[in-house]
């Protein structure tokens, strides 16, 4: 299932927006995708990135790929859990194996549940 609270990028980016702060993350179906996650990069607090922008990547035991900033804005924090334990992408993409957070400068029209789904194939 894919949670209703979410905005999704067409990259299988999640951002869970409050005030001027936002938390980011891979999807599951991005996750499921890749298979076994070993590695990621993250970007560095007090980056600045732009929407669309490659921030960083994800690599399993099948390929790597490149994480995409869903919005503009300052990273202010990562996840070391996940730089530690980067399965926590496959286990619990929304939950424990988020990525980093933003302070929000600006955001693009992100899809909402539907429209990712309508996207990827899998229900909201």
């Amino acid at each position: 299932m894919i949670p209703q609270e979410l905005k999704y990028t067409r990259e299988h980016e999640w951002l869970a927006a409050a005030g001027d702060g936002a938390t980011v993350g891979i999807t599951a179906f991005a996750a499921d995708a890749l298979g076994d996650v070993v590695y990621v990069e993250l970007p560095r607090p007090g980056q600045v990135l732009a929407a669309g922008q490659p921030c960083g990547e994800v690599e399993s035991t099948k390929s790597v790929s490149e994480l995409y900033a869903p919005a503009d804005g300052e990273v202010v924090a990562v996840n070391e859990a996940v730089v530690a334990d980067p399965g926590l992408l496959n286990s619990d993409p929304y939950g424990q194996g988020w990525l980093f957070r933003l302070r929000l400068t600006s955001a693009p029209d992100l899809l909402d549940a539907d429209g990712y789904a309508a996207l990827t194939g899998e229900a909201a």
